[in-house]
């Protein structure tokens, strides 16, 4: 059984609103994901390894597979784009 794109249903109308929500997510997110790499590199550099914990390590790994689905659901969209020749 082959997966349904559900994109297909969706007016062009509708779709453009979604691509550009899912790109204006996906940019919000890469921007605290950048913001969170930064305060990262500003922790170890101000407190050195031996006074930090793991627990900082945690939003820094979790952050791609957050944007994953972002990414996934952006291809789709291009792709029943494309497809619709808009």
């Amino acid at each position: 059984m082959a997966k349904k794109n559900m994109y297909e249903e969706l007016t062009n109308e509708k779709l453009i609103k979604r691509i550009a929500l899912v790109k204006g997510v996906s940019i919000g997110f890469s921007i605290i994901y950048i913001f969170a790499i930064a305060i990262l590199t500003y922790v170890y550099a101000t407190a050195g390894f031996k006074n930090a914990s793991i627990a900082v390590f945690i939003p820094f790994l979790i952050m791609p597979v957050t944007l994953l689905p972002l990414v996934i659901n952006f291809v789709m969209l291009n792709k029943e784009i494309k497809s619709r020749n808009l």
